[in-house]
């Protein structure tokens, strides 16, 4: 396993990560991605660690804490041979102070966390959504005050737009408050957003990409094709409108150069999705899941190799989609991309 630095932090972290969505799964949208219990989630941070994956993504949110909850118990004995990434900031509750990133909400959420995480210490706590109706200054604040009691390492952000994480990339420079050293972003072969305004703000501003559903939202496992039905047991008919959006005609176009370049290298489809995310400006890891022991080994699979230039190419070139404004013209016109080259 490589290990990258989270972005211009000095916490190396392993290429790939395991998110923990699926331990203790419950309700419509974290019980249809599976169910994992302790035993089972320690069998999986086993297998984890003996491949050099060694930092695990959870959050909150995810089954209502249970997801902290089982994973805390599957590294317990254990606690210095793992980072642990969490969120928080979305509702935990209907009252309201059980949502957002005030000043109170941030110091509970972090102390629920740390409880329910069998932990002293969080080594990456991220907000799971930009927080439009506290001051950026009482958030960052808040988070100096998490670091400078030893609760929180680092700290992150996740799912934020290019403006509101440059607000608080300003505000924490301004006033000497910890800078956010991960975004926690959607990015895969079939949405390629991330790459028009966020890639570059990280690549400039030293924020690195943590990657969440790079096989986008179940659709790159190579299961769902071209002019065939989707499987009976593909966890979107129950999940679909949650993920982001993915036009259909492209998805299957980007299957079949992932279907011929299986070919080519004796790889799986998941692995060429999840190594060419690798390839990628600012990319410091890419979060993987797994409900089971065999599901996680292939995953793991995608790294140790890599795809040709030509592959990468016909990979971009399939995948590719006009940017919206006003980040067309940067690709299209020679004196707009003369000012700004593009991120290798």
């Amino acid at each position: 396993m490589d290990y990258r630095n989270l972005g211009a932090s000095g916490l190396r972290v392993p290429i790939l990560s395991f998110g923990a969505g699926t331990f203790g799964g419950s309700g419509p949208l974290f019980g249809a991605w599976g169910n994992t219990d302790a035993e089972e989630a320690r069998r999986l941070v086993d297998i984890c660690l003996e491949a050099g994956v060694n930092l695990f993504d959870t959050a909150d949110v995810y089954s209502a804490g249970a997801s902290e909850e089982v994973l805390g118990q599957a590294i317990r004995g254990r606690r210095d041979a793992v980072l642990i990434s969490t969120k928080t900031a979305l509702p935990m509750g209907e009252g309201p102070q059980d949502w957002g990133a005030s000043r109170a909400r941030l110091i509970r959420a972090t102390e629920d966390a740390l409880r329910r995480l069998g932990t002293d210490y969080i080594d990456l706590l991220q907000l799971h959504a930009f927080d439009a109706s506290t001051p950026v200054e009482e958030v960052l604040s808040t988070l100096d005050g998490l670091v400078a009691s030893g609760k929180v390492r680092y700290v992150g952000a996740s799912n934020f737009a290019g403006w509101e994480l440059m607000k608080s990339l300003a505000a924490a420079e301004r006033h000497g408050y910890p800078r956010y050293v991960a975004h926690q972003v959607y990015y895969s072969l079939a949405g390629r957003d991330y790459e028009w305004e966020l890639m570059p703000l990280g690549a400039d501003q030293g924020v690195g990409a943590l990657v969440w559903s790079p096989l986008a939202w179940g659709r790159l496992t190579g299961k769902i094709r071209r002019g065939q039905p989707l499987p009976a047991a593909s966890r979107l008919h129950e999940t679909a409108q949650y993920g982001p959006p993915v036009d259909d005609e492209k998805l299957f176009d980007i299957v079949d150069v992932l279907d011929a370049i299986a070919a080519e290298t004796g790889r799986t489809v998941p692995q060429i999705a999840i190594n060419w995310l690798l390839s990628r400006p600012t990319v410091s890891s890419v979060i993987i899941g797994a409900r089971n022991g065999q599901q996680l080994r292939q995953n793991l699979g995608a790294v140790g190799w890599s795809l040709s230039k030509a592959q990468i190419e016909r990979l971009d070139a399939v995948s590719a989609v006009t940017a919206p404004y006003p980040y067309f013209p940067y690709r299209r016109q020679e004196g707009f991309a003369r000012l700004n080259p593009p991120i290798v």
